[in-house]
């Protein structure tokens, strides 16, 4: 991985000189360190510092963990909306402008002569840049009365198109106790290392890789922990939230809504943790997850176009393993998660998406070659098709120099153990197919990732924060190339993130 990254910032001079620029502008400002209050939505209303819950927003620390377990709540008179300043407005606005260069390796382009189209195409690599916008996110949770909580988050993308990214109510310490509590709605999955607080901003890693994998050509919808959900969680906790764990039963529709595709299966998702006190370096927390359900592969068709909320043929699959975060002193941490999952044959043949295949609709398909497959009455896999499994882990350390100021690493390694057509592996002469006629490279979709970065904030007050934020990513993915072998993608990123 040195040798991928020293080979990329020599061959883009104006990289490097970006970066220099970006850490001498860094070691300027922190001479003038200001102290650092809350973040704006919470913190109006408790008047409490941004440290007593954050690492460096919008990433939790402990404290703020038990805030959130807790339904929003500090567990005093304060939480009870009738107390709270008329003027109070439980509402945070959050976007950020950035400049960004993006650069592409191998992609396919026509060759022209004379100004007429050859016939012949090349491989390139495309480098774009420019300045741009993130989505716009409305969050806004609190209490309605004490033990009865909400979050909802109407969010949209660049070009302001909006959805509700979470939508959700909470009964809290139900019974006295806070091993009880009940969420019903659209919210994020409880895992310890929130995608939804993520620290980094770009394209590729601006999210986890390990929580959104799936192996080339597989029709699996529900296999992405990192998206929102739709379903009930009942989680609990010990009273200093030492002890955690949480049980959800979910649609098998990603977070779709109104019954478009899976409308028949379920999924549950489970976690459970336990932290404890290693003296001078710290509080430590280990725990385990697991994701278990089905999802269907079969939709019944109307004049060809797919019922929707019809789906059935419902087929099996998980994801599983262990997460760690651990602090050594008062500046460093390291958090780990891991991950083994395994998908039916009939998801790694391309099964189990009625809604798009590349971006197409599904109107008008059934088994034709580009539109999702359908497992339609009498459809055989063919001989030699076998259940995908894969392994991967993912590092994320942080530095918090103070709460000002945190340098952020990350490196994923996703690996394929089997793929979907094995040896043997024949593809029928009709129907539907995972795209390829013979066994997958071993390797195929292997993806190493590294992402490197620091947010520093010049002030944040109880009204508004700021973070000016500074990041690169590089992803590596075996055999995705048009030519069949790797693709590198690379994104240098600078912003303002801004949230009032």
């Amino acid at each position: 991985m040195r040798i991928g990254t020293q080979s990329c910032l020599s061959r883009n001079p104006s990289v490097r000189y970006l970066i220099t620029a970006a850490l001498i502008v860094v070691f300027v400002t922190l001479t003038g360190n200001q102290r650092a209050n809350a973040l704006p939505a919470f913190a109006r209303k408790y008047g409490l510092r941004c440290s007593a819950c954050h690492e460096s927003w919008p990433m939790l620390n402990y404290f703020g963990q038990k805030f959130k377990d807790n339904g929003y709540q500090l567990m005093n008179d304060r939480d009870a909306p009738i107390w709270q300043n008329p003027g109070y407005w439980p509402v945070t606005f959050r976007i950020t402008p950035i400049w960004h260069r993006l650069s592409t390796g191998k992609n396919t382009e026509d060759v022209y002569s004379g100004g007429v189209a050859t016939g012949a195409s090349t491989q390139t690599r495309i480098t774009s840049s420019g300045f741009d916008l993130s989505g716009l996110d409305f969050h806004t949770g609190g209490t309605l009365e004490k033990n009865i909580s909400f979050y909802v988050l109407p969010s949209s993308d660049p070009t302001a198109t909006f959805h509700f990214e979470t939508v959700m109510g909470r009964l809290d310490n139900l019974f006295g106790s806070p091993w009880l509590n009940l969420k019903l709605g659209r919210f994020e999955l409880d895992n310890l290392l929130s995608e939804k607080r993520i620290l980094t901003l770009t394209g590729n890693g601006g999210i986890y890789q390990l929580y959104h994998f799936l192996p080339v050509g597989d029709g699996n919808i529900m296999g992405a922990i990192g998206d929102n959900q739709l379903g009930l969680e009942l989680l609990g906790h010990s009273n200093d939230d030492r002890t955690r764990y949480s049980a959800s039963l979910l649609s098998s529709s990603d977070g779709n809504v109104n019954l478009v595709t899976t409308a028949n299966a379920y999924t549950g998702f489970f976690t459970a943790s336990q932290a404890f006190d290693a003296g001078r370096m710290g509080v430590q927390r280990i725990g385990a997850y697991a994701m278990v359900g089905q999802a269907s592969t079969y939709y019944p068709t109307a004049g060809g176009v797919p019922i929707a909320g019809a789906g059935i043929g419902n087929k099996s699959f998980y994801r599983a393993g262990f997460v760690g975060q651990f602090y050594f002193g008062q500046h460093f941490d390291l958090q780990v998660v891991t991950q083994h999952g395994w998908d039916n044959a009939w998801f790694g043949q391309g099964y189990g998406n009625a809604i798009a295949v590349n971006g197409n609709g599904a109107a008008g398909c059934i088994t034709s070659t580009g539109c999702p497959a359908n497992n339609v009455p009498g459809t055989v896999l063919p001989t030699g098709s076998q259940a995908p499994t894969w392994n991967g882990v993912l590092f994320e350390p942080h530095y918090v120099y103070s709460p000002q100021l945190i340098f952020i690493g990350r490196y994923e390694v996703l690996r394929m153990s089997r793929q979907a057509n094995g040896a043997g592996y024949v593809a029928p002469a009709t129907g539907p197919t995972n795209g390829f006629a013979g066994p997958m490279p071993s390797n195929l979709g292997n993806v190493s990732t590294y992402t490197i970065g620091y947010r520093y904030n010049p002030f944040m007050t109880s009204r508004a924060g700021f973070a000016w934020h500074n990041e690169y990513n590089w992803l590596h993915t075996d055999g995705i190339a048009p030519d069949g072998t790797a693709l590198n993608v690379s994104e240098l990123l600078i912003g303002f993130d801004l949230d009032f």
